[in-house]
């Protein structure tokens, strides 16, 4: 194939920045879902904000970081950085211009229908308001309000990345002098939705800044203001960290975090009524280009309609909330290790609840015979009850080893925290691997029985946040089988004492192993369909940009593979190639978990192999980080596994599908069954502990949620 078609070609693939903000695009499109209750609309109409916020921080910071030095390597789609940035400026404005005419024109409109009102200053308020509006100014945000002049010996402050800020142009009273800057920063410690009175029957907010700018006049009581509006400022946040000339990674890290507030401005929002005069100070002061302005017809920073969501009595414009189900096949009344024992346990979250995972480490704790416990954590929750259990562990006398990683982006300072408070503990802290990050999942259990040392691993392809596994769709595996436990340990040893095994049972490892083993599977298919044998490729990723993994891909396709693909996010791969990928599907699902689990299967000639991992086709997950694949090998797992896997391919109501043309369409439902997978997902976990309580009479695994005060 290599003579015929030369697969490094920049048209065979798609620009990783440009399918992120695709990407970005298919979660606004469920913000304007007109079939979606209303707050849920809001909700992804925020997280398209969120997203796009750190897109900023980090891809096109790093964009630009390339561009001013010099850098013009084009990208496999055959496009330099400063031509990606011009295509990614283009886009983004596109984005933020649909994102605010979804606000304005559908949702806002929507919300004063459903008795939620939210006025603006300008627009007028009641005498009632106006009253009540001034009252909670003068007793709850003026006191915390630290207003700054710019003039000849007050330099232009820090503006720090994220924050609402209000510029105001101003003059001294009774005095011809010439115009001067004045900002004030919105505070983040008070709420920005101020509920206000309103009519009967209604809720009537207002928010934060709209408060301020009202009474900005008394910020500056020597001053004429001639003009007040918002704006907000986005900074270069990806942090640059030596590690080999960093003495201590916490402190480098502490430091590092800092530079955050005053990195290099990157974007500009301001209201698109802003005075030029005003306009041009923050242009010249921040040094910021025109394309990087955006001109926001409405609030700043939609974020906050998440904090609208929580608005309480809105409960039949919401989502019926679900709540992850026991696990069927777990009792509570029978020790977890004894299940363990009796068989590999499959876990599928949050249809199924995250408890045993926590139940694994805090039995490990206090169990006698643990000798003990080794874990990973990349990213943990504010009042993790795994963290609570291994600093138990510790302080019982148990062999505790974390490995805590210091670089989980804008997590830093929540992990610097945890490892402060476990090494205090009498845990072992690490920080992994010199330029790598760790971004495995896995637990290793040591304990002590009567036929000798027995290993219990936990292993998954998401985070040991008992939060985000109510939101994430995530898969788990304990396990208590000799070679996982052997390389499981191998792992561990890798991490703490740079010790690497010759070979591993199970496990695949990146950086070192795992591309190759994705590559050797992906080959043997290709060799299987060559050999006219039945080959088939599913996969389900969050990202897919590897250059390497897609050439073997369109290789496979070539000999006659069929592939399923199914890509949350970014995909650099292009379907609809004459003779390349004519084989290869794409489809993307977004819906009210976030798509997280990593799934693949290989036909293998009718041998079938399924993994689950830790890791996307992405160089980052590949070459520099440690990450984990690991094989399902019992038959019933298998085809738990393959159900998932046949019912997101099915699914009609969430999925996107890739076109040639690079865009993704939604399914033509005519003639189908309409089915969502993640609403299919909650119905069957809940049939299952239906079923299982009217069969067996057995104490399950009961979330949190479940259980009576």
């Amino acid at each position: 194939m290599a003579d015929k078609f030369d697969l490094k070609r920049s048209e065979y693939y798609y620009n990783r920045e440009l399918s992120w903000i695709l990407f970005n695009n298919r979660i606004l499109e469920e913000a304007r879902d007109k079939t979606l209750p209303l707050f849920e609309r809001l909700k992804f109409l925020s997280i398209t904000a969120s997203n796009l916020d750190e897109f900023f921080m980090i891809r096109v910071a790093s964009l630009k970081d390339m561009v001013n030095a010099d850098y013009t390597k084009p990208d496999i789609a055959g496009l330099t950085p400063g031509e990606q940035l011009e295509k990614v400026n283009a886009a983004t404005h596109e984005l933020v211009q649909l994102q605010y005419s979804t606000y304005n024109r559908s949702l806002l409109p929507l919300l004063q229908q459903n008795g939620v009102h939210v006025v603006t200053e300008h627009e007028g308020l009641t005498k009632k308001q106006a009253e009540y509006v001034d009252r909670y100014f003068s007793e709850n945000v003026y006191p915390v309000l630290t207003p700054m002049a710019v003039d000849s010996s007050r330099p232009f402050p820090l503006i720090r990345n994220k924050t609402l800020n209000i510029g105001a142009l101003v003059t001294k009273k009774n005095e011809k002098k010439e115009v001067e800057f004045a900002t004030v920063q919105v505070p983040a410690v008070l709420p920005r939705i101020v509920l206000i009175p309103g009519e009967k029957d209604e809720t009537t907010l207002i928010l934060l800044e709209e408060i301020i700018e009202r009474n900005i006049d008394q910020l500056f009581l020597n001053y004429d203001v001639i003009c007040a509006y918002p704006f907000r400022i986005m900074r270069n946040a990806d942090l640059t960290i030596d590690e080999d000339e960093a003495a201590d990674l916490l402190k480098e890290i502490e430091k590092q975090l800092k530079k955050r507030q005053w990195g290099e401005a990157i974007r500009l929002e301001v209201d698109d009524d802003i005075d030029k005069r005003l306009l041009k100070i923050l242009r010249h002061e921040l040094s910021i280009k025109e394309e990087d302005i955006y001109y926001i017809n409405g609030p700043l920073d939609l974020t906050f309609l998440m904090k609208m969501y929580g608005l309480q009595g809105f409960e039949q414009l919401k989502n019926v909330p679900y709540v992850p189900q026991p696990v069927p096949h777990l009792q509570t009344d029978r020790d977890l290790f004894a299940q363990i024992r009796e068989g590999d346990k499959l876990l599928h979250h949050p249809y199924e609840t995250f408890q045993p995972v926590v139940t694994f480490i805090q039995q490990a704790a206090k169990d006698p015979d643990v000798l003990a416990i080794k874990q990973t954590l990349y990213r943990v929750s504010g009042n993790s009850p795994i963290i609570a259990a291994l600093a138990q562990a510790a302080e019982n006398g148990k062999q505790v080893t974390v490995l805590v990683e210091l670089k989980a982006r804008f997590d830093e300072e929540n992990n610097i925290v945890w490892a402060k408070m476990l090494e205090k503990a009498g845990c072992h802290v690490i920080y992994g691997l010199v330029g790598l990050k760790t971004h495995s999942k896995i637990t290793l259990v040591v304990r002590r029985e009567e036929d000798g040392i027995r290993r219990y691993v936990h292993l998954g392809t998401g985070n040991y946040n008992d939060i985000t596994a109510k939101l994430y769709t995530d898969l788990g595996l304990l396990t208590c089988s000799e070679k996982i436990g052997e390389d499981a340990t191998a792992v561990f040893n890798m991490l703490s004492g740079y010790s690497e095994p010759v070979s591993w049972n199970k496990l695949a490892l990146a950086p070192l192993w795992l591309k190759e083993k994705f590559l050797y599977l992906i080959n043997k298919e290709r060799e299987n369909a060559l050999q006219k044998k039945p080959a088939r490729i599913i996969a389900k990723i969050n990202s897919l940009c590897d250059s390497d993994i897609i050439e073997a891909l369109y290789e496979a396709s070539h000999a006659g593979v069929e592939i399923d693909l199914i890509v949350r996010g970014i995909c650099c791969l292009r379907v609809g190639i004459p003779e390349i990928s004519e084989h290869i599907r794409v489809r993307s699902i977004v819906g009210n978990f976030l798509e997280h689990s990593r799934i693949f299967y290989f036909h293998n000639a009718g041998k079938e192999k399924i993994f689950l991992g830790s890791a996307d086709w992405m160089p980052r997950n590949l070459e520099r980080r440690v990450e984990i694949m690991f094989p399902i090998e019992e038959e019933e797992l298998k085809q738990k596994v393959m159900h998932l896997l046949q019912v997101q391919l099915d699914d009609t109501m969430k999925a996107r599908v890739l076109t040639a043309d690079g865009t993704y369409e939604r399914i033509d439902k005519r003639g189908k069954e309409s089915i969502c997978a993640q609403e299919q997902f909650c119905q069957e976990a809940m049939q299952a502990v239906k079923s299982m309580k009217e069969n067996v009479n057995a104490r399950i695994f009961v979330p949190e949620e479940h259980i009576e005060e």
